[in-house]
């Protein structure tokens, strides 16, 4: 499920400039059975200014495309990563390179986790599904620990 109420939904940032591919993440996280706060914007650029935006919360979690025009994901995670208001928010990589240099650089550039776009929809509902599973039910975010 997909809910606007802020509070206590995780609250998910994606940053990813096809709209198809964002609008089965937001289907895959609306058959979830945890409820989200989903925002996406279309790169990196839109990305910082969501960030910068004092009227919005920051996000639990961003998820991450790494091919988009004007600033790419390897741009945004450099600058994320890299600023001390925002570093500590987790940043899935979600995209369709499974090349190697890919993702040992989104590494290098300290992403917390990698995960090539599967090609079929199932695969595709069920890698989204985990990511939440993983990232809201086994590990611990920073903004958990504030509360």
């Amino acid at each position: 499920m997909i809910t606007s109420a802020a509070g206590a939904a995780p609250d998910l940032l994606l940053v990813d400039d096809d709209d198809a591919d964002a609008l089965m993440v937001r289907e895959a996280l609306a058959e979830s059975e945890r409820d989200y706060s989903l925002h996406t914007v279309p790169d990196g650029v839109r990305a910082v200014e969501y960030l910068r935006d004092p009227s919005r919360e920051l996000p639990d979690l961003i998820i991450l495309d790494l091919n988009m025009p004007r600033m790419d994901g390897r741009e945004f995670l450099t600058f994320i990563k890299n600023d001390a208001d925002f570093k500590a928010i987790p940043v899935v990589v979600l995209t369709t390179s499974s090349a190697p240099e890919d993702v040992r650089h989104s590494y290098v550039l300290r992403a917390n986790a990698y995960v090539t776009k599967p090609t079929g929809s199932d695969d595709f509902f069920s890698a989204v599904r985990r990511i939440g599973d993983f990232f809201f039910d086994v590990a611990r975010l920073p903004r958990a620990a504030r509360d």
